[in-house]
């Protein structure tokens, strides 16, 4: 009786192993070509444009095409520091950035805090009237924008580029995710201690959701690196412009010459891989945070 039963077991345990050992196999086989093609979709167009930024311009047009550049030059990129001031427009949209993304998050902070953590009357009425103007297009507002920044007398100013966008809903309701994640005790202890509302909020609260402050910094800093319209609407002095509409510019100045405008795409784009590679992990924990929030 106990030989069957061991036989029994065995052939069961035989039946179980084999589609688990067969399911290992089979799908890193399926799984890993579809990412590594789904990788080399999204990046095709960065690895050709930094391909054609180190081709000379003889090269560009060459047939078949080449994807590895021969020879391979970095001519590109010093000529386009010589033909247009460069150094300028990159300084002009690091500071566009960087006032944009401190006055954002600050107001930002400052609305999603009290409307994940302090219970007032019609809490939830604002925070849905807000989220639902997220349908409304960017557009539909600039000329309200337009007209106000001239009232306030900032047009062709840096901070008439920024102000409009000073508070982003979508970044409200990310910080408000992970604000209403932080658990309860933690602020009743703070209070049993004497901590006042301020001081709980910027010690305890704002440390505690540092990965999703780290997702909207990547965001905003996104944003305002590649915005376009506004500043070419706002700005009438074209050396004040960031670095978007003036990388359009030397495009219809060099429209004949590919490799320029190439190389000043490149340039334009590295800021922006330096700081999500730097921020990545707290990123990726700020995303996690707002969709289990």
């Amino acid at each position: 009786m106990a030989e069957v039963q061991a036989a029994f077991l065995e052939t069961k345990s035989r039946r179980i192993t084999k589609p688990r050992s067969f399911k290992r196999i089979v799908k890193p086989l399926i799984l890993y070509p579809l990412m590594i093609i789904t990788a080399l979709l999204c990046l095709g167009p960065f690895l050709w444009l930094l391909s054609t930024s180190l081709k000379t311009n003889a090269n560009v047009f060459a047939f078949p095409p080449q994807f590895i550049p021969r020879p391979i030059s970095f001519n590109n990129y010093i000529k386009v520091f010589e033909f247009m001031p460069l150094w300028h427009h990159i300084y002009n949209t690091v500071l566009i950035s960087g006032m944009g993304v401190a006055l954002n998050l600050i107001t930002c902070l400052l609305m999603a805090y009290p409307l994940a953590r302090i219970q007032f009357p019609g809490r939830n009425t604002i925070f849905v009237a807000m989220i639902s103007t997220l349908i409304l297009p960017n557009a539909a507002g600039m000329i309200v924008h337009f007209v106000t920044i001239q009232k306030f007398g900032l047009y062709n100013t840096y901070l008439g580029v920024v102000l409009p966008a000073a508070v982003s809903v979508f970044n409200v309701f990310l910080l408000r995710q992970a604000f209403i994640t932080i658990p309860n005790e933690m602020e009743q202890s703070a209070r049993i201690d004497g901590a006042g509302e301020f001081r709980i909020f910027w010690n305890i609260m704002v440390p505690m959701v540092r990965p999703a402050i780290a997702t909207v910094v990547i965001f905003d800093f996104l944003n305002f690196w590649n915005s376009f319209i506004w500043p070419v609407v706002v700005l009438s002095d074209k050396e004040k412009y960031p670095l978007a509409p003036a990388l359009q510019y030397l495009q219809s100045d060099f429209s004949f010459n590919f490799p320029y405008i190439a190389a000043g795409t490149i340039i334009s784009i590295i800021p922006i891989i330096i700081v999500f590679l730097f921020l990545q992990k707290q990123f990726i924990n700020g995303m996690v945070g707002a969709v289990k929030g």
